[in-house]
Formats: structure tokens, C-alpha cells, sequence
């Protein structure tokens, strides 16, 4: 009984610390807040069924992993499928004077009109490293690709951002 409500009390843990993480990656993924929801209850629903010391030493990547795979199975049942990620609000800094406020703000509308420009497995990359602060290990899990493949999206995109923001 006592393994049981450590067991819970884990995925309370997990749940609070990753559900608003997973939301904003799925509705990148889904462009749909219901879809969204629905793919990280699916995904917690799943964590919910795993040994906890299974997945622990890469708890990150299986989630998002998860979370991807029920967020694209979501759009495939919708029949709509554009992956996007959003960009953090850096405009979001409470303390900073209302200029520089302005100024971040037009930075990040700059930024994320660029992204829409960049290949869907570059955003998801960019958004997965810069907005939830994954490894390229964990990237690779996620993606379901190479650590030199994860180096390559990363390194391409931020050269294409870098290229449609200063031209």
C-alpha cells in the first residue's frame, strides 16, 4: 500500500511539474487547445500504467515522446495535420521598462512570423531545445532520430531565423 501512494505522489509530481510544458508542446504540434488536452491526458494516462523506475533516468524524452505520438494520432483522427511550434513570449519580463517591453515584443512577433518559414522538423527541434529545454539526446528520442540529425535541424534553423530576420 505504501508503494502505491509513493507511486502517486510521483505522478502528481510529474503531472504538476510537466502538464503546462506538454499543453504548450502539443498545441504547437496540434494548433488546437482541445486536441492538446486530449493528447496530454492520453500521455498521463500512459504514465499512469508505467513502473516509475522503468523511465525515470529519461522521464523528459518519454513524455514528450508520448505526448507527440498522441497529438499527431489526435490530428490524424481530425484530418488535419500542421506541426508548428510556438515561440516563448519574451516579452513576458515583468520588471523591464515598458521601451524595452516594446522592443522584445516586436523582436518575438519577428521571430515567430520566421518560424513559420522554417521546415516543420526544424520548429519542432527549436521549440523542443530553446522553449522546454531538452537535451539533443532527448530530442533524438522524441523525434525519433539521430543526435547528429537533432545537431543538424538545430544548427539549420537557427541559421534560417538568423538569415529571414536580418534580410
Amino acid at each position: 500500500m505504501e508503494e502505491t501512494s509513493a507511486v502517486a505522489e510521483w505522478i502528481r509530481e510529474v503531472v504538476g511539474f510537466y502538464e503546462e510544458r506538454l499543453c504548450r508542446y502539443a498545441y504547437g504540434i496540434t494548433r488546437d487547445q482541445e486536441l492538446a488536452r486530449d493528447a496530454v491526458q492520453e500521455t498521463f494516462l500512459r504514465l499512469c500504467e508505467q513502473d516509475p523506475r522503468a523511465i525515470q533516468d529519461y522521464l523528459s524524452a518519454w513524455l514528450f515522446f508520448v505526448c507527440r505520438s498522441r497529438a499527431i494520432d489526435r490530428l490524424r483522427k481530425e484530418k488535419k495535420m500542421t506541426v508548428t511550434a510556438d515561440m516563448p513570449d519574451l516579452a513576458a519580463e515583468a520588471d523591464a521598462d515598458p521601451a524595452y517591453q516594446v522592443e522584445r515584443g516586436e523582436e518575438a512577433s519577428r521571430l515567430q512570423e520566421a518560424m513559420k518559414n522554417l521546415p516543420p522538423n526544424q520548429r519542432e527541434a527549436l521549440a523542443l531545445k530553446f522553449q522546454e529545454g531538452l537535451s539533443y539526446r532527448e530530442i533524438s528520442m522524441v523525434m525519433q532520430t539521430s543526435m547528429g540529425n537533432v545537431g543538424y535541424l538545430l544548427h539549420e534553423g537557427i541559421r534560417r531565423l538568423r538569415e529571414i530576420t536580418s534580410g
